[in-house]
């Protein structure tokens, strides 16, 4: 069969007009729990250097210990002392370790059964290179003198047949609740290189220089911040457009319920602004007003950090205020609701 003449259709896309920004972004979260009546001994119990274990209906003890029997499904009530020293089941080696690894050079991950215990904990062991480990390896637990409850307590486990005393420990945090349970916070990050859109681009930029630049899509409305495509038709944004940093609170919700992180004491307002200029409203700080003052029509500014803390962030603006217009007539953002 002879090859087609027409050449295979390439997309050309056009360079980008403006200079595309990137940056790590990093998304964080501090998980706060109660451990529960079973993991709470075996924390506090990490704290004075020993190592609990549950006991099942059929006499086998499992480290970390488990909440309820296995056999039964009843509640576990039997904790029982198991040896910090033990037998390698099964290991990996860790050529190159990872920032928050328990050690900053190559390592192994064990499956590691201790002297006492029925089941296997999985823990980071110590060692020059993976020729020192096998399957049978006796290991010591490490401790660590800043003990705060948690199984990190145990810095790592080292080559050896006897168990080492753990020091005593120096920190003297308080970690149990109101009901005697260990609460224990565990951050959650993960960070990630962010490459903006052209759009979201040539936006940050203008907050950079101070200045509000929203998009105009192919059915004439002006969004802030800007996006990429039209939602009515999928189309590019076509132009960019300034807006005004004066507007109108359209919806408003008052925050009185505090929260872990929280940057402003309740009661406060974040309300959705309908810049001028703008089609879309988006959401910000509306201060410098008593709570209960904030309505909808409401006309607010903007109030700038100073400009030597300027960045590419809408940041920038720290919070909306009133503006001392007249409130907006509702028909004339009803249908940007």
């Amino acid at each position: 069969m002879s090859k087609s003449p027409i050449a295979d259709p390439v997309a050309e896309v056009p360079a980008p007009a403006t200079k595309i920004l990137s940056a790590p972004l990093t998304n964080s979260f501090d998980y706060t729990r109660s451990l529960g009546p079973v993991l709470s001994p075996f924390a506090l119990a990490l704290r004075d250097g020993k190592i609990l274990g549950s006991k099942g209906s059929d006499g086998r003890v499992s480290v970390p210990p488990v909440e309820f029997d296995a056999g039964t499904g009843a509640p576990t009530t039997d904790l029982v002392e198991v040896q910090p020293v033990g037998t390698v089941t099964s290991w990996s080696w860790e050529p190159k370790p990872e920032p928050g690894h328990p050690l900053d050079k190559p390592f192994a991950w064990a499956l590691i059964k201790l002297d006492g215990a029925d089941t296997a904990l999985l823990h980071a062991v110590d060692a020059e290179d993976a020729s020192q480990l096998k399957t049978g390896a006796r290991v010591a637990a490490v401790w660590r003198p800043d003990r705060r409850g948690w199984i990190k307590d145990i810095a790592h486990f080292t080559l050896a047949d006897a168990a080492q005393p753990a020091p005593a420990n120096t920190d003297d945090t308080e970690i149990t609740g109101k009901d005697g349970n260990v609460v224990i916070t565990t951050p959650i990050s993960m960070t990630i290189e962010h490459t903006a859109t052209e759009e979201e681009s040539w936006y940050l930029e203008g907050l950079k220089a101070g200045k509000l630049l929203g998009g105009r899509v192919t059915t004439g409305e002006v969004y802030f911040p800007p996006r990429q495509v039209s939602p009515a038709d999928g189309s590019r944004t076509t132009d960019r457009v300034e807006v005004s940093d004066h507007g109108t609170v359209t919806t408003f919700c008052i925050v009185n319920v505090p929260f872990m992180g929280q940057q402003i004491k309740p009661p406060y307002v974040a309300a959705y602004v309908l810049l001028d200029g703008a089609d879309i409203p988006f959401l910000h700080l509306i201060l410098d007003c008593p709570a209960e003052d904030v309505r909808m029509g409401m006309r607010v500014k903007a109030v700038w950090r100073p400009e030597e803390e300027w960045d590419y962030t809408l940041r920038n603006i720290s919070h909306f205020a009133p503006s001392g217009e007249p409130d907006a007539d509702f028909e004339s953002y009803r249908d940007h609701l």
